[in-house]
């Protein structure tokens, strides 16, 4: 072969060279793989990422002291735009004079015109409650106003001139705001525009999120001291007994949430089977029945129960290929028993334990039929008070902060258990 032959490129049959046909086979390799995933791609984007998207701009946005959205035409109106530019002509903490008193009575008579104070009402009622009925009051009458404004509005309600109701309003005329957060944190901003924590009474978030970790830990504690056991009963028995008592393990999933949360109150409550076996048996008296019920020992019974097969399941599917053999050496060369499931057994286990804590943990904390039903006011957990707020107050952006900060303890404790054992020891199946 001569030189020049030997430094000819490399062709196929077809004559292209040899570099060029595999870049183009890889090429269209890429593409058959992106085309398989592209309808789960779109299923993920359309009813995961979209929806958590809208909710994380749900949390810090809401516009309806500002504009008025017709539901059914979708045209939007401004509707407090002479405030709005006395709030933008002023500094922080300006005293309201005539002339903001003058911008509140022509967006009144705006209100009143298109029937939109209850909108306005409702967004500030959400920081600073009471405020709807004013709005609504002040729109009726905004057409009875007269010079001096001041004196004219006051007249309806002196509750006009408190200056945390001027600050709300002023956070208020942009649409986006950091007060949801703040109120699901128990703060909120003071007349000055500094961020104080909130009256004690009205303090109830931030407990919520401490009950809410503290059951979710505990249950998630419960779960591992009663699953371990079972799950290395199920791993180490000859698979035709482990199968039969599989079925008792999976049993709960073929079963509905809704149905055995009731099982459970008809359990609990005073006069269920529970209590009255305990009376029968003269261990209580009938006087001195067990409160298991509207409270947190409702809360974490249930959800136990409910959550275990979730920790058996990943400490099953670490536990069975563990070879016995490796316990019976560590024995023959002199390891007492429980030295030898300290530091030969449990360690291999690890794994499952961390995935199935991390999938009892993320279920516990969000939890919301089963408190719902149990728990009652003192076994409620911060799930309920989103739900509360997404269907009867219809405060989305605070339910939206509050799931926010939801999902983001959820992501650092993922991160940290990423740090600590490492996502990639995660098994679960």
């Amino acid at each position: 072969m001569s030189d020049a032959a030997a430094n000819q490129p490399l062709k196929t049959a077809d004559g292209i060279p040899l570099k060029a046909s595999l870049a183009r086979a890889e090429s269209r390799a890429r593409r058959k793989a992106f085309l398989l995933v592209l309808p789960l791609l779109a299923f993920i984007l359309i009813t995961f990422i979209a929806p958590i998207g809208q909710m994380l701009h749900q949390s810090f946005y809401n516009e309806g002291f500002t504009v008025r959205e017709d539901v059914v035409s979708g045209k939007r109106t401004p509707i407090m735009v002479n405030l709005k530019q006395w709030f933008d002509e002023n500094p922080q903490g300006s005293e309201p004079d005539e002339a903001a008193y003058a911008a509140l009575a022509a967006d009144l008579l705006h209100l009143q015109e298109l029937r939109a104070a209850g909108s306005a009402g409702t967004r500030i009622n959400y920081e600073r409650s009471g405020s709807r009925s004013m709005f609504t009051k002040g729109a009726r009458n905004a057409k009875k106003l007269e010079p001096p404004y001041k004196e004219a509005i006051l007249d309806l309600d002196d509750e006009w001139s408190d200056p945390e109701l001027w600050q709300v309003m002023r956070d208020a005329s942009s649409g986006y705001t950091i007060n949801f957060y703040l109120a699901a944190l128990d703060r909120a901003k003071n007349a000055d525009g500094e961020i104080v924590m909130v009256d004690p009474e009205r303090q109830v978030y931030v407990k919520l999120f401490i009950r809410t970790l503290v059951l979710s830990l505990l249950i998630t504690f419960l779960t591992f001291i009663l699953g371990y056991p079972i799950a290395h009963l199920l791993a180490t028995l000859p698979l035709r007994y482990s199968n039969l008592l599989m079925i008792l393990v999976l049993l709960p999933f073929w079963t509905s949430l809704l149905v055995r949360t009731t099982s459970w109150m008809v359990l609990l409550q005073s006069q269920g089977v529970v209590n009255d076996a305990l009376v029968a048996s003269g261990l209580l008296g009938d006087e001195n029945r067990l409160q298991m019920m509207y409270n947190q020992a409702g809360t974490v019974i249930a959800m136990t129960h409910i959550l275990l097969p979730f920790m058996v399941l990943p400490l099953y599917s670490v536990m069975r290929p563990i070879n016995p053999s490796y316990v019976r050496a560590a024995r023959s060369l002199g390891a007492t028993s429980f030295t030898a499931f300290r530091r030969v057994y449990f360690p291999q286990t690890i794994p499952g334990i961390g995935a199935g804590a991390l999938l009892v943990f993320i279920l516990s904390v969000g939890y919301y039929i089963t408190p719902a039903l149990v728990g009652g006011a003192d076994g409620q957990l911060i799930s309920n008070l989103i739900a509360f707020h997404m269907q009867k107050s219809l405060n989305w952006s605070l339910a939206a902060a509050l799931a926010a900060l939801l999902l983001g303890g959820i992501l650092i404790l993922y991160w940290l258990y990423d740090r600590l054992v490492g996502i990639d020891n995660l098994k679960l199946g």
